[in-house]
């Protein structure tokens, strides 16, 4: 990373964007702790993700671009033990499970393993799993990849109930018609620095209202097609 520095600010819809290898998801990692870095500080809500990683993890949720459940589970039960990492005892980790499985139509498939699902489910119980502890951070890195359309408008809508109810969401996404009908204000990094800040009707004016896709390509330094 080059001196990358930026905030998001609570109950923003932030959208993170930038070519593959550009470090989107080793941000993410960091943010989360799965990865180190050897300079400058990340907080979330205040919480230093080094020194007081416990509290900052408490309110992250994080719906990962790879899939990693456990093979071995209900994907009932890869909820339940998702809130017990998170300290919720097992009186209140169920019916939270079967809340949210209720809330993303997998209800009825609450005692298959996540292979026995479809790659549009299997992102459903990714998002379930991340919101599980009610996290105030909610952060997809790729959420709609593998969704059909339907299910992909379906979610749109219930992350723009969630962000405005107060969530905080912070969304890495290929599909750049998804970051513009969602986020308020856009961040675009390649090769590891920021190349872009701003609010994307900002954004697309300082480009001669271009949109997204032409303004992405252009500051990534591919050309735009004529």
């Amino acid at each position: 990373m080059d001196d990358l520095s930026f905030d998001v600010a609570p109950g923003e819809f932030f959208g993170f964007l930038g070519p593959n290898g550009a470090g989107k998801t080793t941000t993410i990692n960091a943010i989360v702790g799965l990865a180190t870095f050897q300079a400058g500080e990340i907080r979330v809500f205040g919480h230093d993700v080094v020194r007081d990683y416990r509290r900052a993890r408490l309110c992250v949720g994080l719906s990962p671009q790879e899939f990693n459940f456990d093979r071995y589970l209900s994907i009932e039960e890869i909820l339940i033990y998702q809130a017990g990492y998170y300290g919720m005892p097992p009186s209140a980790a169920r019916p939270r499970a079967r809340e949210l499985l209720a809330q993303f139509s997998l209800l009825d498939k609450r005692r298959n393993t996540y292979l026995e699902l479809s790659g549009g489910m299997k992102r459903r119980l990714s998002l379930a799993r991340a919101l599980v502890h009610r996290p105030r951070l909610l952060i997809l890195d790729e959420p709609t990849a593998g969704m059909d359309v339907e299910l992909r408008l379906e979610l749109w809508d219930f992350l723009r109930d969630l962000n405005a109810g107060g969530m905080t969401i912070f969304m890495t996404s290929h599909y750049l018609e998804e970051v513009e009908r969602l986020c308020n204000r856009i961040g675009i990094i390649n090769h590891g620095r920021l190349v872009a800040l701003e609010d994307k009707q900002t954004l697309r004016a300082s480009h001669g209202n271009a949109s997204l896709q032409d303004v992405f390509l252009a500051l990534v330094g591919r050309p735009t097609r004529g």
